[in-house]
This record gives structure tokens, sequence and C-alpha cells, in this order.
């Protein structure tokens, strides 16, 4: 029964908008989805049988078993696939973590020498300052032909002997003065080699990243079909092999009203999708009037006159609460856990907590913190659930410990501030439900608490 898809089909069939075409092809019993990329395999066409062919193999008892083969086949491949596709999306998800921990220490570490190249060079500044100094004094001090003084000058022998001593003296610190210099400019030099050695792995750290975080996408990616192919099938081939397995015209009945009924929950579900986003576009409409509004109708502040004070910050536990800057504040609930290196609740390691930990409570919301681009949605190894989002201008955020089924949104759609993206869980390598936080700058993780207060948003 099955036949391969012609070659152009299949990258549109890999679509999302292709998905919604294979749900009405399904709907209207012609059962054809695309394979999805299972371990790196290319992507394998299956054909599911219409209607017509349960019908026709039902008169031929050595068709109908063949067809029932089939079916358990078909079955046991859906079950298969989502199995493997998920098992594929979590180990690539773990390789993008460790790759990314991998250019967070690499971006520590050149911050450190960064510091120490810094801290050394304004050390060889100053010896270099003193050094001057000195040679200074000295070539004061030395002026004359001190040992001509000595032999002419009789009764000041005592004090030009003095002289001499501490000249020696001064001569002998000045060249130790002289040395450190030297050696303080030499290691403020090897440390910048090293920096720049650093920088330069750093550049290559994160190009890893950035290839793990694609491979890890296109493995989420193809995880979600195969789900979605496990879901929009496994229903009407049991019901196919159950018109199979019992020919009695009641089961084919209840064969053709379960399709229907699954046309009308995913129909009521697509317009319960549209009909959410459509009220978040509206009160997001509303709020933008609002503000514009209130700006309008604010007076002119008087020459002189002071300006107005800037309104207070959102309180800490109210998630999705704005601030005016075009940040919100990302959930609810107080801070579980800080930024910092500190010792890992599950695996027991000392290692750096990239982010905050927020405990609204399980299944509660997670807003995009700032209007952006999602640039990743899926597993990412101890963080579970996880999505990161681009808002421009080297400035990143993003959500771990999301629920299983709890992410809103795709890879590559366009978010507004406030908007919900995820629900609160406790994925990965997690001790119970809580948001996990994070801030980025030009890639490198920074603490979002003074990061948010900058921009007016409170997580305390």
């Amino acid at each position: 029964m099955s036949s391969p898809l012609p070659a152009p089909l299949l990258p549109v069939l890999r679509s999302r908008s292709a998905f919604a075409v294979v749900s009405t092809m399904l709907l209207a019993l012609v059962f054809v989805v695309a394979g999805v990329v299972v371990g790196g395999s290319p992507a394998r066409a299956v054909s599911y049988p219409s209607w017509d062919d349960v019908v026709a193999a039902q008169a031929n008892e050595s068709s109908k078993q063949a067809q029932i083969s089939e079916l358990q086949g078909l079955l046991d491949q859906l079950q298969s696939d989502a199995v493997n596709a998920q098992a594929e999306a979590e180990r690539l998800g773990a390789a993008f973590q460790a790759a990314q921990d991998a250019a967070d220490q690499g971006a520590a570490k050149l911050a450190e020498l960064q510091a120490q190249v810094d801290e050394k060079n304004a050390i060889a500044d100053e010896s270099e300052k003193r050094a001057g100094q000195v040679s200074a004094q000295l070539a004061r001090t030395g002026g004359g032909d001190v040992s001509t003084q000595l032999v002419g000058d009789g009764e000041a022998a005592g004090d030009l002997l003095y002289r001499l001593g501490a000249m020696s003296k001064l001569t002998e610190q000045a060249d130790g003065i002289r040395q450190q210099a030297v050696s303080d400019r030499n290691v403020a030099q090897s440390l910048g080699d090293q920096a720049a050695v650093a920088k330069e792995a750093l550049v290559g750290l994160r190009d890893t990243a950035q290839v793990s975080m694609d491979e890890a996408q296109a493995a989420a990616d193809a995880a979600t079909a195969a789900v979605t192919a496990q879901q929009e099938n496994e229903s009407r081939l049991q019901a196919q092999l159950a018109v199979l397995q019992d020919t009695t015209a009641q089961t084919q009945q209840q064969y053709e009203a379960g399709v229907e009924a699954e046309r009308q929950r995913v129909a009521a579900e697509q317009a319960a999708r549209a009909a959410e986003a459509a009220r978040q576009a509206e009160e997001l409409r509303q709020q933008r009037a609002a503000a514009a509004a209130a700006a309008a109708a604010r007076p002119a502040p008087s020459a002189g006159a002071p300006a107005p004070a800037p309104a207070a910050p959102p309180a800490s536990s109210g998630g999705g609460s704005g601030s005016g800057s075009g940040w919100v504040r990302p959930s609810g609930g107080g801070i579980s856990s800080g930024y910092g290196y500190r010792v890992n609740p599950v695996s027991k390691q000392w290692k750096l907590h990239d982010g905050v930990d927020l405990a609204p409570g399980c299944s509660t919301p997670i807003y995009a913190a700032a209007s952006g681009t999602v640039n990743y949605a899926g597993a990412y190894g101890g963080y579970g659930n996880y999505v990161r989002i681009n808002h421009g201008g080297g400035l990143s955020t993003a959500y771990g410990h999301i629920v299983n089924g709890g992410i809103k949104v795709r890879n590559g759609q366009s978010v507004v501030a406030g908007q919900l993206i995820a629900l609160v869980g406790s994925t990965g390598n997690s001790t119970g439900c809580h948001l996990h936080f994070e801030t980025r700058v030009n890639g490198a993780s920074t603490d979002p608490v003074p990061f948010m207060s900058a921009r007016g948003v409170s997580l305390r």
C-alpha cells in the first residue's frame, strides 16, 4: 500500500503549513504525511490506507490479514518514530547545552584574563613611573664628581662618604625598580597574549555552540513532526484496524463518527488558537493606545520645572507586567536561586548557574520578557524544555524547565513583550516547578537581576 512521494514534495511537506494540508487530506480519508528525520537518516515518505482500501480488504480474508499486518506495522512505526525522534532531540539538546557551557566558560576565562591584563598594566605603569622618579632623583643627587670632592676636601670627607653610600643605595634601588617595572610589563604582555588566544578560542566555541543549536533545533522540529504524525494518525489507524477485525456496521459507523469528531476537534483547536492570538493582539493594542493617550494627556513641563518622577517598578510577584521600557517580568514568583556559582542541586557539581530561578507554581504562564524572534525552542540538556529569544542589539533571553507540551511558540516566530510563550514546569535537572530565566549580552550570560532592573523591571 505504500508508495514514495515525489522528491519535490518532500521539502514542502516538512514545513508547518504542510501539516495543515496533510490534516485536511487525512480528514478527507486520504492518509498521507511526510516522514521525519530520525537519527540523521533521510525523510521517509509514508502512505496510509484509505477507507476504500479497508473496505476492499474486508471482502477477502487473505487481503484482510495483509491489511491488518500493515496497519499494525504502521502503528508500531509511528510509536517508534516518535520515541526515536524525541531521544535524538534530547541527545542533541544536551550536546547544545554542553557546547554553550563551554562557550560560557571561555567567555568567563577571557573576562578574567582581561581583568588581570588591566591590573598588571596598571602596576607596570606605576612601576615605570616610580623608576623614572628615582632616576630623576639620582641624577639630581649625583650631579658632581664625588670622588674628586672626597680627595680635595678632607674636612668634608665624612659627609661625602655618607653621600657616596647613599647614592650607591639609591642606584641599587633604582635598578631594582627598573627591573620590577620590566618584569611587570612582561607579565602584562604574557597575560595579554593569553587573552588574545582565549579570545580567538572563544570565537570557535561560540561557532560550535551555534552549530549545535541548529542541529538541536532541527531535531526538536523532527520530534514535533513525529509526535504530530502519531497524534494525527494513530486513532484513525486503530479505528481502521478495529473495522477489519470486526466487520459489523456498528464499528464502521463508530469509525466514521470518530473521524468527524476528530475533524471538529482540530477545527475547534485552530479556532481557539486564532481567538487567543487575536485577544492577545487586541490587549496589546489597547495597552499601547492607553499608554499613548496617557503620554499625550500629560502636560508638558514648564521651563525650569523638574521632570516627572519615573514610574515605580512592577511588583515582584506579577509576571507579564511591564515598566514602560519595553521589558516585562517573565513570570510571577520570587527568586528561589540566584545567578552565580553554586553546587548544582541535582548533579552536585560546582558550576555557574547562568540565570535566576523564579517559582510561581506548576503550569503558570511564562511571558516573553521583550519583543524579539524565537531562535530556539526544544530540549536543552539539564534545563529540559527551553526557549531562547533574540531581542536584537546582542541581547537575548532564555526560559528553561518548561513543562512537557508547554512550549507555545516555534523557532523563527516573532513575539511581543508580555506574550505567552510557555508554561512553567520541572523538566531536565529540576527539583520542582520553576522558571530558569537567563539574560545574555553578545552571547555571554549576565545576572538577570541588575539587567532587568536597569530596564525598570524588578525580579525580587
